[in-house]
């Protein structure tokens, strides 16, 4: 996904924080929103851990892990798909163990 730099949309702004929305370009080439909740650290390599915005108050939030992907661009970043499962899920035992306090998480 590309980091899409357009407005944010009226549902969003309401229901979170607007310094932690991000707007992305999904591979269908539609924006889709997200919530930053974390910047996760793993190997030297950086990480962020998303919510999207569309889920509903009362449905559990599945989260995006994405890898930041280094640019010569000094204005925009990359993210991509994290394609190694052993990755994935050590930067999510460490993005669970660092964000406990502030979420419930169903195994």
């Amino acid at each position: 996904m590309k980091k899409d730099y357009d407005p944010i949309d009226a549902s969003c702004r309401e229901a979170f924080d607007m310094d932690s929305i991000i707007s992305l370009q999904n591979e269908q080439g539609e924006k889709v929103l997200f919530e930053f909740i974390d910047l996760i650290i793993y190997q030297e390599k950086e990480y962020v851990a998303l919510l999207p915005c569309d889920t509903k108050d009362d449905e559990p939030g599945e989260v995006v892990i994405l890898e930041i992907e280094d640019n010569d661009s000094m204005d925009q970043e990359s993210y991509v798909s994290v394609d190694d499962m052993e990755i994935l899920e050590a930067v999510f035992r460490l993005f669970k163990e660092r964000v406990k306090d502030r979420f419930e998480f169903v195994d």
